[in-house]
């Protein structure tokens, strides 16, 4: 009866773990590390065709994001999550695939002229698509019997749709004597009273629990109206004749937007814009509003049930518009009626986002309004921290616009909620709390915090810990092995990127203006084909 921990220890992505029992091997979540890597992780200790199954809290990437490599290197076993934990994946595993093959992509044009080895993506479509038809959904509340000696149970976590803590009961024999451990894998625990979705589930009992500390060392501060607050910066921003363009999460915080926006416009908070537009310009968020809209009866928190029962749509509204086209995105900055754009991706590090900032980070009149943890090193970052200029597809903006951010917004508890949540075990204290899925000293401070006070055992493991549960002792207690750090990128290198990034934005702008042509006269095809021939025949390089 072993837990191994591997991923998001010490770190905030990569959540991965591993139990082994007498009868069986399954990971919980089986996340990509996504940001900063301070630490090394260890490599799963067991060969993947031997693990039976994987257990998933939620959709998030960094949570499941590595479940097609798994797949790749022989894992043939089911995952088990909720039912729109496996909806959302089937969008997010897909997604990230084309981002992972279309980066090796890239790298193989550069690397192939350097003479360097070819990259192999983590994943392709293949893989995405073979561990997708492996999910099993499963009902909150509902006790699952997977293994001999295995039970385990969901429930609501309130993070994002779907989202779990996940209870496992580990039965044993041993030398005569049958042994139960339950241990408690909280998964990402929710904010209190987010929209549409349901507030955490606190569970009192458990003889092991681990458990996150995003926000172990900081408060959220006190609650705003947001909705008073988006209004008003919509209200100001539409009245100097701007643009509201929000950097968004695609799954969860977009959402949320939309709900907000419906009550605004509900309740007449913005006037003289009647009917304002609203578009949603990401694919992958528009696939998302689909899916949470299929689970607002098992996922919608009373409010959300309420709106529905009268028959309306909770993140539904006049004047909503979605973006699916990279025609449709050009489109929308061709309008000069103020509007409100939502678009990932929500760091402004990547996707369609980058276009309207192009298009309204020089205007005085339009608004920036960021909704998310914006991490260092990202445009997002640079925008919130005042910078006055940056560079977008090789041109330099001149910052103009309003940078604003609406406060609080978060998926995550803060650290009187995560307080909370473990207080709920007080009266049948756990063994032991393992704080992970935190920062390097977070998950340090914390577990200091859940001992001197809620008087639990606590520690905060690296990568390689092996904790035998049965004994309730630690058999072996890795030390942190720091992550090389990486070159610097160089100015000209940056510059270089940038162009580049450019060249493959005209290379799709291509394709979509020889889709438009299709039909065309013969004579002026001909003369089109034999212009990117020559095109082609100039700058092709071997």
């Amino acid at each position: 009866m072993k837990l191994t921990f591997i991923g998001a220890t010490h770190e905030v992505t990569g959540s991965c773990f591993l139990v082994e029992t007498n009868s069986c091997k399954f990971l919980i979540d089986c996340g990509m590390k996504q940001g900063p890597n301070d630490y090394e992780n260890v490599e799963i200790p067991v060969n993947p065709r031997e693990i039976d199954f994987v257990l998933l809290t939620h959709a998030h990437i960094d949570h499941s994001g590595n479940l097609p490599a798994l797949y790749a290197k022989g894992f043939q076993g089911n995952v088990y999550a909720t039912e729109a934990t496996c909806d959302l994946c089937d969008i997010m595993l897909r997604d990230s695939a084309h981002i992972q093959m279309f980066e090796a992509e890239w790298r193989n044009r550069k690397g192939k002229r350097a003479g360097k080895e070819e990259f192999v993506p983590a994943y392709t479509l293949e893989d995405a698509l073979g561990i997708l038809r492996n999910f099993v959904g499963c009902e909150y509340d509902e006790i699952k019997y997977l293994d001999q000696g295995i039970q385990v149970r969901f429930v609501d976590a309130g993070h994002l749709l779907g989202s779990a803590s996940i209870e496992v009961w580990i039965t044993e024999e041993k030398d005569g004597q049958v042994q139960t451990e339950k241990v408690v894998f909280s998964g990402d625990i929710g904010n209190l009273r987010q929209p549409l979705i349901k507030d955490p589930v606190y569970l009192d009992e458990a003889d092991y629990v681990v458990m996150e500390s995003t926000y172990g060392d900081r408060s959220h501060g006190e609650r705003i109206d947001y909705v008073k607050a988006l209004a008003q910066v919509i209200q100001s921003t539409f009245d100097r004749g701007g643009n509201v363009v929000i950097p968004s999460f695609a799954v969860g915080r977009t959402q949320e937007m939309l709900y907000f926006i419906r009550q605004i416009k509900e309740d007449g908070l913005v006037h003289g814009h009647d009917d304002f537009l609203v578009y949603v310009d990401s694919p992958l968020a528009v696939e998302a509003t689909s899916i949470f809209g299929e689970h607002r009866l098992d996922c919608y928190d009373e409010d959300a049930q309420a709106l529905i029962n009268r028959g309306v749509n909770p993140i539904g509204f006049t004047g909503l518009k979605v973006s699916i086209t990279a025609e449709d995105s050009r489109a929308i900055n061709e309008m000069e009626t103020p509007k409100v754009i939502i678009s990932a991706s929500g760091m402004c590090d990547a996707g369609r986002i980058k276009h309207h900032l192009k298009h309204n980070l020089w205007r005085r009149e339009s608004t920036i309004l960021f909704v998310g943890y914006q991490a260092v090193g990202t445009l997002g970052r640079a925008l919130v921290e005042g910078a006055t200029t940056v560079k977008l597809f090789g041109e330099e903006i001149h910052v103009q616009a309003r940078i604003q951010v609406l406060a609080g917004v978060s998926g995550h508890a803060d650290q009187t909620g995560l307080l909370k949540w473990a207080g709920s075990f007080r009266d049948n204290k756990p063994k032991k709390v393992f704080v992970v899925h935190g920062d390097d000293q977070v998950t340090t401070s914390f577990a200091k915090r859940l001992e001197s006070e809620l008087g639990y055992q606590a520690m905060a493991p690296f990568s390689g810990t092996v904790y035998d549960l049965a004994a309730n002792q630690c058999i072996y207690e890795a030390q942190g092995i720091p992550a090389p750090k990486k070159t610097p990128v160089t100015a000209a290198a940056q510059k270089v990127n940038e162009v580049y990034a450019r060249l493959l934005s005209m290379g799709q702008r291509l394709m979509v203006v020889i889709h438009k042509n299709e039909g065309g006269a013969n004579k002026d095809l001909k003369k089109f084909a034999n212009e990117i021939q020559k095109l082609c025949d100039k700058w092709e390089r071997d």
